[in-house]
């Protein structure tokens, strides 16, 4: 079966966003990280892509600039098995962003996502 690597797009903020998503997750890293070269259509020298694993899964954050907005249309589920496992996520996203609102739509979407969880539409509980 084909692996599948679900791509975000970000303005400018493609490494950034990987690095805050692996503080959150245990098992996870940066795998590699790709510049624009002169060609563009990014500055040169600037992060292209970021390629990075969240607990063994494979992501890729682009660059891709201003076209499209990061948005809360597609959702990225974490599946808890217990409350305590979902309140330690919400820890550690509070932690990453040093106890202030969320700097970035990114980052206020993994949080709306699992506080909503714990709340009305996607409750995480123990199965």
């Amino acid at each position: 079966m084909p692996k599948i690597s679900p791509c975000l797009w970000f303005d400018t903020q493609a490494e950034k966003a990987a690095n805050f998503y692996v503080s959150i997750f245990n098992n996870s890293k940066i795998v590699n990280i790709n510049r624009y070269g002169e060609a563009g259509p990014g500055p040169q020298g600037s992060v292209m892509t970021v390629v990075f694993q969240l607990d063994g899964q494979e992501f890729i954050a682009l660059n891709g600039g201003p076209l499209f907005k990061f948005t809360e249309a597609i959702s990225l589920i974490v599946n808890c098995k217990t409350q305590e496992e979902v309140d330690s996520y919400w820890a550690r996203i509070n932690l990453a962003c040093h106890g202030k609102s969320f700097p970035f739509s990114w980052a206020k979407c993994l949080a709306t996502r699992i506080r909503k969880k714990r709340s009305e539409s996607w409750k995480p509980c123990s199965r």
